[in-house]
């Protein structure tokens, strides 16, 4: 893949971005996570501290990238996300799936709406129905085009993180971007 089609990556901001932070911040952290991943959810752990780290300077862009081949479940918990989006609550849903990471099956992902005061009917419609698997599916198939092959997978503004994802580095590389710590 050419440069400045992986630079482009992280720059563009898509409408069906899941993003906290300011489109202002310094710096812009792109993560590509499968909420299935037992690495997904170490580094959702890193980028929890990384936010509280960077604060204001940063912006933090998940892009659901299931691996359904990998992970059983992948993609109905990416669902569920997009299903908890679709009432205003992805990053409560996302947090909570990677807080339990290994309970993403039908019944977990059920009490996971439930406790997070979602309209479960229609939530559990949404999830029957694969409401949200076409742009699952379609999201994942643009960041294969842009030679993602696999979750984790991050980009600090235009470059891809090709280091270890544990704190030190991406946090590391994240405050060298932003300006210092």
């Amino acid at each position: 893949m050419d440069k400045m089609k992986k630079a482009s990556l992280a720059e563009q901001v898509f409408t069906a971005d899941h993003v906290r932070g300011s489109p202002f911040a310094k710096v812009t952290l792109v993560g590509y996570g499968d909420f299935a991943c037992p690495e997904c959810a170490k580094t959702y752990r890193t980028v929890k501290t990384i936010q509280k780290k960077v604060g204001a300077r940063l912006r933090y862009i998940f892009r659901s990238f299931p691996q359904p081949e990998r992970y059983e479940n992948s993609e109905e918990a990416a669902e569920a996300a997009e299903c908890a989006s679709s009432q205003g609550k992805f990053w409560e849903m996302h947090d909570r799936m990677f807080e339990n990471q290994g309970a993403s099956d039908e019944v977990h992902l059920s009490r996971y709406a439930r406790d997070l005061g979602l309209d479960l009917r229609r939530f559990r419609r949404e999830m029957r129905e694969h409401s949200h698997r076409k742009k699952i599916r379609a999201g994942r198939r643009a960041a294969v085009d842009r030679g993602i092959d696999r979750a984790p997978t991050f980009f600090i503004d235009s470059s891809q993180h090709k280091s270890a994802f544990g704190l030190a580095t991406l946090l590391a590389a994240v405050q060298a971007a932003a300006g210092g710590s």
